[in-house]
């Protein structure tokens, strides 16, 4: 298939685009450039990468694709929380945009991104696909309006699928420090500790970015009558642990000890996810990670890359990329539109 990936130059981008290319599809990036520069390790090349803002798109942009891979997001709870409405202009309408313009072009496959944090505060018992939304943050909430506005644009010319991934932890040529595993792994290789920033106790499914780049692969390649209008839990059940145990796997690996970050407590966000659907309709999204393996991987190349304090603490944090930028008049923060070139 000819398809478009946007949000190709981020922390899934950088490893899925590798996936479709492997697999005999010819891909197009299209990606808004903040991240240009936060590198760890070369990063995927071999295709067509061009600069634009998804909220931008038009149909004729997107005409002779057979898919669009919308990776495009405000990616994290703490840029959401500091200017809301924008996390939903990018998100929501950005992302119903992004599927209208493909609708229009003639694209027949619409992959959206979505989380498994829209399940929110779902509690202890496993949340299936068609459990309750209760989404705590701007960023859950956005996947929510995303995915209930894409819904009603399905027909037999168009077929949207949403992939609600899990946590996604391990190495990518564009890292993250930002979530869970990573930043644990990070803080004890670069400060001799894992610092928690909570009590530990909210329940997290994960899942590898490889993995995560596995399924998008198979939802691609899957027959439609399989994906079409269907949501997907993307990960394993063996995955969904309390934050406590991650941070104990990492010791247990690198032989930090944990500790807490001041004012450490409880956490909003507590969910567990049944996969049962993804294993059954998805065979081929089957996960090869395990949190172990990933903490091994990130642990591996901080060493053989120089992961410093400041790329855990700074770099490869996209809150402070975003303020950054915003600093240096690249971003508008009102709404996250881009005003100049990234340094």
């Amino acid at each position: 298939m000819r398809v478009l990936v946007d949000g190709d130059r981020g922390y899934i981008g950088a490893v899925l685009v590798p996936f479709l290319l492997r697999a005999g599809h010819e891909v197009v990036g299209l990606d808004a450039g903040w991240y240009d520069g936060c590198d760890f390790g070369p990063g995927p090349g071999g295709y067509e990468q061009r600069t634009g803002d998804v909220r931008d798109a038009r149909p004729e942009d997107l005409e002779g694709f057979d898919a669009v891979v919308h990776l495009a997001a405000i990616s994290n709870d703490p840029i959401g929380h500091l200017h809301p409405e924008a996390t939903y202009d990018v998100n929501a309408r950005g992302a119903v945009h992004m599927a209208r313009a493909a609708k229009a072009a003639g694209v027949r496959r619409f992959l959206f991104s979505s989380s498994c944090s829209l399940y929110g505060a779902g509690g202890d018992a496993p949340v299936a696909e068609d459990g309750e939304f209760r989404p705590v943050t701007p960023y859950g909430e956005s996947k929510v309006m995303a995915e209930q506005a894409i819904s009603p644009l399905a027909d037999d010319n168009f077929s949207p699928t949403y992939l609600r991934n899990a946590t996604v932890y391990g190495s990518s040529p564009r890292l993250r420090a930002d979530v869970v595993v990573n930043n644990l792994t990070g803080a004890a290789f670069t400060r001799g500790e894992v610092r928690l920033q909570s009590d530990g106790t909210p329940w997290r499914p994960l899942v590898h970015v490889e993995d995560v780049s596995r399924a998008f692969l198979a939802a691609l390649e899957a027959p439609r009558e399989r994906v079409h209008d269907q949501a997907f839990n993307v990960g394993r059940d063996e995955d969904v642990v309390q934050i406590r145990t991650v941070a104990e796997q990492v010791s247990d690996i690198t032989g930090a000890p944990v500790t807490f970050a001041p004012g450490a407590g409880a956490d909003t966000r507590n969910y567990r996810v049944d996969f049962a659907k993804v294993r059954a309709l998805l065979p081929a999204a089957a996960p090869a990670w395990t949190v172990r393996d990933g903490i091994e991987e990130l642990w591996a190349h901080a060493t053989e890359r120089g992961l410093t304090t400041d790329d855990v603490e700074r770099r490869f944090v996209r809150l402070a990329r975003v303020q950054e930028l915003a600093a240096a008049g690249v971003l508008a923060l009102a709404d996250l539109r881009t005003t100049a070139v990234p340094a």
